[in-house]
């Protein structure tokens, strides 16, 4: 399935772009993050478990057990985000 993913302050820094089209197969946004993780640096420093990261799904804050589908939007950012 086709997955819309968006980085938001310091991850989008760190992975150094602010979003790209993926093809997955995982059905939570935890299997996202734990496919990206696995793709390596910079995505498993930027996302790594040991780190602080929110998510949402079309706008809506998420956790590591929300289902994903195809087109949706996931967003990875970090717990405090400036404007």
């Amino acid at each position: 399935m086709t997955v819309h993913v968006r980085f938001f302050a310091s991850i989008r820094e760190a992975v150094g772009t602010s979003a790209f089209t993926a093809q997955t197969q995982a059905a939570t946004v935890g299997a996202l993050r734990d496919e990206l993780i696995a793709c390596g640096s910079p995505w498993a420093e930027a996302l790594a478990r040991g780190k602080s990261v929110r998510a949402s799904v079309n706008q809506v804050m998420a956790d590591d057990a929300t289902p994903i589908a195809s087109g949706v939007e996931v967003a990875f950012f970090p717990p405090v985000t400036g404007g």
